[in-house]
């Protein structure tokens, strides 16, 4: 059975891996430019999105759960 701590760790692994992610994507996207420009504002968006959603954890969680070797 997993803690709290141990959850919430996961929580935002997760959650950091997603910002990951959708960082990548945005930066293959600009790369691509001017083809598949119409896809800007919707990867852009999901970027933003998972990035609130990483800071927002992170900010709820308190300094002493930040991801060790985040350098998001």
């Amino acid at each position: 059975m997993m803690s709290n701590a141990e959850d919430l760790d996961a929580h935002l692994k997760k959650l950091n891996a997603r910002a990951a992610e959708a960082k990548i994507h945005l930066k293959e996207l600009s790369e691509e430019l001017p083809a598949s420009w119409e896809h800007v504002v919707t990867v852009a968006q999901r970027c933003h999105d998972a990035y609130a959603a990483l800071m927002e954890a992170r900010k709820a969680a308190g300094k002493k759960h930040e991801v060790p070797g985040n350098d998001l």
